[in-house]
Formats: C-alpha cells, structure tokens, sequence
C-alpha cells in the first residue's frame, strides 16, 4: 500500500506525535486519492495527533522515535541482535477505535491511514531485523573460515613456487625430485582448497537463506564482523561438489599443470633422465 503523508504533527521528546488535548480537529483529519500503485492519504497535523493516539497501545517496545520527512515517516528502532522473533504487524482489528466497520467516511480514512502507518511501521522494523538475522545466522556459521582462506592461499603460492622451479634451468639437474615436490604442494593446496569449501558451503547456505534481504553478501558479512570476507570465493551453494567450487577450480589447474610438465618430460627426455 503507498501513502502520501502530511506529517507535520508536534513530536514528544522522543520524536513520537503527541496528542495535544487543547487542539480540536478539523473536520477532514484525512483525504484519500487512488494512483496505479495504490491510495495515497494526506494527513493533516490534527488526523497524525489522532491517528498516533490510536496506534500508542499497538507501538512495539523497541521503537524509539518516528522522523518526519515531507511525504512519509522513518522510525526508529533500538538496535535488532537477529535472535528476536521477527517483527509483526498486531492484529488490531478487534480494537474498536481501529476495526473496520464504520459507515463514517471521515472515520473510515482515520482507521484505513492508522493502519497503513502500521504496517509500515512493522515494515521497516522487519527489514532491520532480518539484517540483523543475517548477520547473527553468518556469524554463527563463519568460524575460522579467515585461517582457511589464509592457509589455502599459502599452499597455492607454494604450488606456483614449485611449478614455477620446474621451468627454470635449475630444475633440469633434479628433475624427478622437482617433480615430486610439485605433487606434493598441489596435494596440500587441494586440501586446503577441500577445507575452505567445507566452511564456504556453510555460508552458502546462509547467503541462500537470506536471499531477499537488504544486504549484500559483502555487507551482511561486514556487519558480521568479517570485513575480509568480500575477498573470499564463497560459491553458489548448489555449486559445492561440483567443478565450480574452490576444490573444483584448483583441480583443473591441477591437471592443466600436470598435462604441461608431462608433455615437457616426454619431449625433452626428462621423464626418463
């Protein structure tokens, strides 16, 4: 539902409107247009006083202050964890200054705007919250995901090195021993790979989870508490065993290594040497 809202109504220290009893109320506290994408009300300050004097026994506890911006309103949340029930409009209906039900027209718009507020209240409470949640749920499941990475990059270089070794001069004198140190380091790589993946897959399943939240896969790790995670390769989660993981990738690498150093021992005679 879209509201267009007038919202100049005098605010209490905390921000929420207040109901001034001096003040009387027009006698239109609401008007309604329909658009394409819905109806849009426009309040006056006495129908946002009214409206909000209404919704007080219905604001949840962690509110702390409605903002007022020219055409709608920004609450104001105490900060989620992620481990709190998920924010949910209450229903009001049987609340007799809220129910549906009236023949007054002028009533009907106070009732129909106040619960619109609300649920855009409860609206913008629950994307923070699943933020949180997503946050809360990769923390839980990140662990040592960093050392893993730092360990399977260590173990690359190392494999590089000794590929590397096998195409200098030097590695002519030594070649079956250059060779096994070659299989050696790729052997530890792919396992390091093996382990990252066996983290990964578990944020994966996080990240598809929390598909539809406001987040990133980098922003929901940031505020996890792992900056460094934009630089891991955290795969799709229907990814995992397959040859689009980490262990995956490293594997046809691996044997695109292998065919090379195979087809130079076979030319130059060095397989035998």
């Amino acid at each position: 539902m879209a509201h267009t809202l007038s919202l100049r109504a005098p605010l209490d220290d905390n921000g929420l409107p207040h109901h001034d009893q001096a003040q009387v109320p027009g006698p239109v506290l609401v008007t309604e247009t329909s658009t394409a994408l819905g109806r849009n009300y426009r309040i006056t300050p006495e129908g946002m006083t009214e409206i909000f004097d209404r919704l007080r026994p219905h604001l949840p506890p962690y509110l702390t202050a409605v903002h007022q911006h020219p055409t709608w309103l920004k609450f104001e949340f105490a900060p989620f964890t992620g481990r709190e029930k998920e924010p949910c409009s209450p229903a009001v209906r049987t609340d007799p200054r809220l129910a549906y039900g009236t023949d007054d027209e002028a009533e009907r718009l106070l009732r129909s705007a106040a619960i619109g507020i609300l649920d855009d209240l409860y609206a913008q409470a629950r994307d923070q919250w699943s933020n949180a949640a997503y946050a809360a749920d990769l923390k839980e499941v990140v662990q040592d995901a960093d050392a893993l990475w730092k360990a399977y990059q260590r173990e690359l270089t190392g494999m590089e090195a000794a590929y590397a070794y096998l195409r200098s001069p030097e590695a002519g004198a030594e070649w079956r021993p250059a060779v096994s140190r070659l299989i050696d380091a790729q052997d530890r790589a792919l396992r390091a790979a093996e382990a990252f993946d066996c983290r990964a897959v578990r944020i994966a399943e996080v990240h598809r989870r929390h598909l539809y939240a406001d987040y990133g896969h980098a922003a929901a790790l940031a505020a996890a508490g792992y900056p460094r995670g934009a630089d891991w390769p955290i795969a799709d989660v229907d990814d995992y065993g397959t040859s689009r993981s980490l262990a995956g990738q490293l594997s046809r690498t691996v044997e695109n290594l292998n065919a090379h150093v195979a087809k130079v021992a076979r030319l130059s005679g060095t397989a035998t040497g």
